[in-house]
């Protein structure tokens, strides 16, 4: 009896106490068990998840671990604190003077005009017969398959500075100029070059998902519309259309954003000098490509690109939450 007593005292001395959190190893322990008890779904997932940290994660983590340090790309980082990010916005003439306006022009131009114009023109290749739709969405979608500076080499020959370009051309036949304007080194000119081209080249994936989200709209949402009283096409558009593809919306918006802020070395593709004269095409990824891989100051490179990831990251939740289903809805 004393025996049978003195186990089961053991026992509960060696049970954890109610409401005690369980050890580190005991954790662990788990954990390991249950990945056990799941490994072929996490064979499944190991893969992306071996991709994602070797190329996204990692990266990220260096590239904000770098941002505080000074790094010539030969000596071993040195520890600077906030001083790349107070530089930045306090001593970076070129950046606070010429890089944040023409980011600031040119993501106001090619960002809400090419996605207006993305879903103009889903909406009109959606009204066509099958087959033309495909021909249509195929030719709008073409553009954006090309890389950025293999586009300026096709617009060169548009802008070109001499007899042979077609805009100089044909303003020298019809009298309108007397001498050739040289328009890609021009700074009233370059920007408002970059983004028509950006605008040109801005149909890709968000102009297919809109497609997408317009065509799979129920074909019986408008007609209990027209018997609701809604009488035109656009008003079909606005209370139908746009509230049944939100996500489509909001997919499109966030790729429109990207986009936009990552166009770079168009400027100065276009100019063929870095950096672009008088800076006046120079846009956020211009000036990362500048202070990374002219001037080699790799720690102060990293805090722009760090200020571009955060800006990506703010307006993706602003848009996301813009365009995301309610859950009233």
């Amino acid at each position: 009896m004393t025996g049978n007593a003195t186990t089961l005292s053991e026992k509960r001395s060696s049970a954890p106490a109610v409401g005690s959190k369980p050890s580190i190893s005991r954790r662990i322990h788990g954990l390991i068990i249950e990945m056990w008890k799941y490994r072929l779904s996490y064979a499944f997932i190991f893969p992306f998840m071996a991709m994602f940290i070797i190329f996204i994660l990692i990266p990220v983590v260096a590239g904000v671990l770098l941002s505080f340090t000074y790094f010539n790309a030969f000596d071993f980082p040195s520890w600077r604190g906030w001083l790349n990010y107070q530089n930045l916005f306090s001593q970076d003439v070129v950046f606070l003077q010429h890089v944040l306006p023409n980011s600031f022009k040119f993501a106001v131009f090619v960002g809400p005009v090419g996605y207006l114009l993305a879903f103009l023109l889903a909406w009109l290749i959606s009204q066509l017969p099958s087959t033309l739709r495909t021909w249509y969405a195929l030719a709008m979608y073409a553009p954006s398959l090309s890389a950025g500076v293999a586009m300026t080499v096709v617009w060169t020959v548009m802008f070109t500075g001499d007899r042979s370009g077609y805009i100089n051309s044909f303003l020298l036949k019809w009298g309108i100029i007397d001498k050739p304007v040289y328009l890609l080194l021009d700074q009233d000119y370059l920007l408002n070059i970059m983004i028509v081209i950006s605008i040109w080249s801005s149909m890709g994936i968000g102009f297919l998902a809109i497609l997408a989200g317009i065509l799979n709209v129920d074909k019986q949402l408008y007609e209990a519309g027209k018997i609701d009283g809604i009488s035109s096409r656009l008003q079909e558009v606005w209370y139908i259309t746009v509230p049944m593809m939100k996500p489509q919306m909001m997919f499109a918006a966030i790729m429109a954003i990207v986009h936009t802020i990552k166009s770079g070395g168009i400027g100065v593709a276009l100019s063929g000098s870095n950096p672009t004269p008088n800076y006046a095409g120079q846009l956020l990824l211009d000036h990362i490509g500048d202070y990374g891989f002219i001037r080699f100051e790799l720690g102060y490179a990293s805090a722009i690109s760090i200020f571009v990831l955060l800006l990506c990251y703010v307006l993706s939740k602003f848009f996301g939450f813009l365009f995301a289903p309610k859950e009233d809805e």
